[in-house]
């Protein structure tokens, strides 16, 4: 392991920054695996981490990144071996633990994932935790007896992280997908991805217009990344024992909707949480992306491929919406 190596800090020493800096072994924090770091990705939560009010960091200095992927340098742990490729998402990464965005990381040994056959280290970054949170909102699915020839099936923020991937998944595996956007301008992007018709946001959750508890049942699930006043909507068209598999919370955190779908049509709200997963579930979903899941294009969910030096850029852009897709992080 190099003496020193870059990482991107943050410090809210006045005035607040965002930079590359030197590091050691040890300014890393305690884990019984260190990574070296190959690539990582620009998530939003990434992006909050990066300014001086996103409420995502606790401590300073801190390297954000809640996702990465590399070989073991060293481990305490006999599940693994110098030179193994492996990914880490979830748990504390880039949030209360040392992150991504950086050349080596050490982490708690079972928050280490192998990866899986099928997937190289760059694949598993174009996932990273957003094509992760897809899987598992398509596992909760299926779970509750989602497939492909029963209807059709929503994504919102299709042109985001989550959507994007869920898209693909989805079309992959033969589903007819609905992807639902703020960014009708990405049509031919989110077509490429496999979307069998694209939408506005205004077709699935218009604010002006009186909501009805109970609408027209358009489709058999739903993905949704987005949350807020639309998920109501969308409960209220989702065909009877359908499911909706909500992960996010852009849209807002209030949903003002009615027993009503869930005790006349049976809908399932399925709650996605992809940072505490455990580990079982976790393994599963990721063979899975490796396997039945995987796009034959994922390539295609690359908006760009940013250095660390780059990496400030970027998650000012993924603030303001100005990415689609994934934005994949080439650290070493």
């Amino acid at each position: 392991m190099s003496s020193s190596f870059q990482a991107l800090f943050v410090d809210n020493t006045e005035p607040f920054s965002v930079a590359v800096k030197s590091l050691s072994q040890g300014d890393l924090p305690a884990g019984e695996v260190v990574i070296k770091v190959a690539y990582s990705s620009v998530n939003y939560k990434d992006g909050l981490a990066s300014i001086p009010d996103g409420n995502i960091v606790k401590s300073y200095p801190f390297v954000p990144g809640i996702d990465l992927s590399g070989v073991v340098e060293s481990s305490e742990d006999e599940r693994f071996v110098k030179g193994q490729p492996v990914l880490v998402t979830g748990y504390g990464l880039g949030v209360s633990h040392f992150g991504g965005y950086s050349e080596y990381a050490r982490v708690p040994a079972d928050w280490v994932v192998p990866l899986p056959d099928g997937l190289s280290l760059k694949e598993a970054m174009i996932y990273g935790t957003a094509g992760f949170t897809a899987a598992m909102s398509i596992q909760a699915l299926e779970d509750n007896g989602a497939a492909p020839d029963q209807g059709k099936v929503l994504v919102t923020g299709a042109s985001g992280g989550v959507g994007g991937a869920a898209v693909a998944m989805l079309a992959g595996r033969g589903y007819q997908v609905v992807a639902g956007t703020g960014r009708t301008s990405e049509s031919e992007y989110l077509k490429r991805l496999g979307a069998a018709e694209v939408i506005s946001r205004s077709e699935i959750y218009d604010p002006e217009a009186k909501q009805r508890p109970l609408d027209k049942q358009l489709w058999q699930a739903a993905v949704d990344p987005v949350g807020g006043s639309q998920l109501a909507a969308i409960l209220s068209k989702i065909a009877y024992r359908g499911s909706v598999a909500v992960s996010g919370l852009t849209g807002g955190t209030k949903v003002p909707a009615t027993v009503l779908p869930f005790i006349l049509r049976g809908v399932n709200l399925l709650g996605i949480d992809s940072v505490l997963c455990p580990a079982d579930l976790r393994l599963k979903v990721w063979e899975r992306m490796a396997g039945d899941l995987k796009p034959a294009d994922l390539e295609a969910l690359v908006d760009r491929e940013v250095t660390l030096d780059e990496l400030p850029q970027a998650l000012a852009d993924i603030l303001k919406s100005n990415t689609r897709g994934r934005v994949l992080v080439k650290v070493s």
